[in-house]
C-alpha cells in the first residue's frame, strides 16, 4: 500500500510475493454467473481529519495499490475489480473484489491473500535491505464468512515511513480485499474505524 518504497523494493517484493503463493485449483467450467459485488463509497472509508475521500471508478483489472503484498501469481485468472480512493493529502485506499466459482475455492483463495499479508514484512526486508518493515495482526471480524484486518509499517533507510491497513473478507463466493495506506507509523493507523470499513465492505458486497 505504502508509495514511498521505492521501485526497486517494489521488484524485488512482486517476486518474493510470486514466490510465496500458493497455487490454488483452476476455476470449474460452465460455474454460474454471479452478481456484481458493490464497493464501499468515499464516505465509508476512515475518516481523514483534514481532506474528504474521492472515489474513483469501479474499474476492471487487479490494482497496483495492491502490488507490494498482494499479487495474483499462483491464483487462477480470475476476472478482478477495484476501485481506488484518495485524498487532497497522502493518504490513499483501494479495494479488490474476486468472485471465484464455488465457496471452498473463495474460502482458499481468501487464506492465500491474508497468509501474503501475514509474511509481507518478511518478504520486504529479504529482498530489500534498505527497508525496514513490521507486520501487525489487528485480528479477525464476525462479518459473513469472516475477515482479517492487518499493519504493515514501512520504513527506508533515507528516512521514508509509511503505515498501511490491509484486510481480506469473504461472503460465499467472493473474496475482497482493502488497503488503506499513508506517511506515519502505528501510532497513526486509525486501526478501529477501518475494522468499520471493512465489516461495511464485507456486508456491502451483497
Amino acid at each position: 500500500m505504502p508509495k514511498h518504497i521505492r521501485a526497486s523494493a517494489l521488484t524485488a517484493l512482486t517476486v518474493a510475493a510470486l514466490a510465496a503463493g500458493t497455487v490454488l485449483t483452476a476455476p470449474a467450467a460452465g460455474a454460474a454467473p454471479a452478481a456484481a459485488p458493490k464497493f464501499l463509497s468515499a464516505s465509508q472509508l476512515p475518516p481523514h481529519p483534514t481532506s474528504a475521500w474521492t472515489a474513483g471508478p469501479v474499474t476492471e483489472g487487479f490494482p497496483e495499490g495492491l502490488g507490494t503484498c498482494v499479487s495474483t501469481e499462483g491464483v487462477p485468472s480470475y476476472d478482478y475489480r477495484h476501485r481506488e480512493f484518495r485524498t487532497d493529502l497522502d493518504t490513499n485506499a483501494v479495494q479488490l473484489t474476486v468472485v471465484a466459482d464455488t465457496a471452498a475455492l473463495a474460502k482458499a483463495l481468501a487464506k492465500h491473500y491474508d497468509d501474503l499479508i501475514r509474511t509481507c514484512a518478511d518478504r520486504i526486508e529479504k529482498n530489500d535491505p534498505d527497508v525496514e518493515a513490521e507486520g501487525r495482526d489487528y485480528g479477525t471480524l464476525p462479518v459473513e464468512e469472516g475477515a482479517h484486518v492487518r499493519g504493515l509499517h514501512t520504513e527506508t533507510s533515507w528516512g521514508a515511513t509509511d503505515i498501511s491497513l490491509m484486510s481480506v473478507g469473504r461472503d460465499g463466493r467472493t473474496v475482497t480485499v482493502v488497503g488503506w495506506g499513508q506517511m506515519g507509523d502505528f501510532d497513526d493507523a486509525p486501526v478501529a474505524a477501518f475494522k468499520k470499513t471493512t465489516t461495511t465492505a464485507v456486508n456491502k458486497l451483497y
